[in-house]
């Protein structure tokens, strides 16, 4: 195996790591690490305490310490037919195991097929005080070779690994509040990186120019969060068999999520909270890799309104010989070069984790992580309703609220799900019954 830092690529990986639930958090990363020949280093980052002070100090601004979430790994991924492990950094419980039971069905069936566009970001250069618009869209799209050729030549390293400024769009607002503006957009391919900071360069790079042809004067120069040609997208197909179980015909929570995506559909109320179980899952991997979730869910919600009302992001159907059809597409904005993602230990350990070799590609296994949840989430909600299984995992978060510690925490966590009865004063009670029971009173 080599180093993915280094270039190199790695042996194929087996996801479907089983019993993993039933191992102690030491040996769950004794598992991967192994799976993938993370050093002792990575190891050290992952399990904890991966982000010296001194280094965060040189990330942020009036450090005093650092915050921590748990980092679990989803099993049973595949993607392309190729097995990925999946790094998520979350506080919520029931996250990590829905999505890995829901590529556990998926797997059996062929799991997840993705594709996308390219790496394109957009830099917005506003500009007011223009006596013509349309005469100086027409001047700005007439130079539109200069204006490209500017851009470029404040990143001639992207030029030369095969991207930089594509293209340019005009576009024209003849009603603001602040007066008639233009938005000029550079569409660059920024390759592996997110990109922020190459296309914010370049836009303040072409701002004298555009100034000079547009007869106006430049604002705003900054990238554009709505990535909207930087899509990512993820398919499933799950037979009426594998969606099965003792309780529910594969037919009938096949229909039900199907119609729970209707209801998503047509209502934004409900949109709004079944595209966050979409991004339970997509956004724990873009922290765990150290990019920018904020843009990832800004990207997100403004494409689920793109066509002016607020909707699912994906799609469920029921398709040939009635197997369970989802789709999902949105726009993904990741990077594997710059910022955290290079920065941050752990960061660098989870992206090893993956596999991934290009940004492309980590945008696609991202968005098949959203799907999965989605499906998740939509499967409980048409059977037996979200609380069981979540309210089953957070028995333990309760236990721990209650004041239990080591085995006490499983004891008493499987009493709460066993009764269906998870509350605090609940698991009190449990916990001083037990604790007096040890003592023999």
């Amino acid at each position: 195996m080599v180093d993915l830092a280094s270039g190199g690529t790695r042996s194929a990986v087996n996801s479907r790591l089983e019993n993993i639930r039933n191992l102690t958090p030491a040996d769950r990363l004794g598992r991967v690490a192994d799976a993938v020949s993370l050093s002792a280093q990575e190891r050290a980052a992952l399990s904890g305490g991966g982000l010296p002070i001194p280094l965060a100090n040189g990330m942020i601004e009036n450090v005093v310490g650092t915050f921590e979430l748990p980092i679990g790994v989803a099993t049973n991924f595949t993607v392309n037919g190729r097995d990925y492990l999946i790094p998520m950094a979350v506080e919520e419980p029931s996250v990590v195991a829905a999505a890995s039971y829901m590529a556990r069905i998926a797997r059996d069936c062929g799991g997840f097929k993705t594709s996308s566009t390219g790496p394109i970001m957009r830099a917005q250069v506003q500009i007011i005080d223009v006596r013509d618009l349309h005469g100086a869209r027409a001047r700005l799209l007439r130079e539109r070779e200069a204006i490209i050729a500017a851009a470029n030549a404040k990143d001639k390293l992207l030029v030369s690994l095969g991207g930089g400024c594509q293209d340019i769009e005009v576009h024209i607002f003849e009603q603001t509040p602040a007066g008639p503006m233009l938005a000029l957009h550079l569409l660059v391919d920024v390759r592996d990186a997110m990109g922020a900071n190459t296309v914010n360069t370049m836009a303040e790079a072409v701002a004298p120019m555009i100034e000079q042809i547009a007869g106006g004067a430049v604002r705003l120069r900054i990238l554009s969060n709505f990535a909207d040609l930087r899509l990512a997208r993820a398919m499933v197909s799950v037979t009426p068999e594998a969606l099965a179980n003792s309780a529910y015909s594969g037919e009938r929570i096949a229909r039900g999520i199907v119609e729970a995506c209707a209801f998503a559909i047509v209502d934004p109320y409900r949109a709004a909270t079944h595209n966050k179980g979409i991004m339970n899952g997509i956004d724990p991997i873009v922290v765990a890799t150290g990019n920018d979730w904020r843009a990832i869910e800004a990207g997100a919600h403004v494409w689920a309104a793109r066509s002016g009302r607020y909707t699912s992001l994906s799609n469920w159907e029921i398709g040939e010989n009635g197997a369970l059809v989802g789709t999902l597409e949105m726009p993904m904005a990741l990077g594997l070069v710059g910022g955290a993602t290079k920065t941050h230990p752990a960061a660098r350990a989870a992206l090893k984790v993956l596999g991934v070799q290009t940004a492309q590609e980590l945008a696609e296994v991202t968005v098949a992580v959203g799907l999965a949840q989605n499906m998740a989430a939509l499967r409980a909600l048409a059977t037996e309703g979200i609380q069981k299984g979540h309210m089953a995992l957070h028995a333990r978060n309760i236990a721990i609220v209650a004041g239990a510690s080591g085995e006490e925490i499983d004891q008493i966590a499987g009493e709460l799900a066993r009764t269906h009865d998870v509350r605090v004063d609940r698991a009190r009670e449990l916990l001083e019954t037990m604790r007096n029971g040890a003592s023999g009173e």
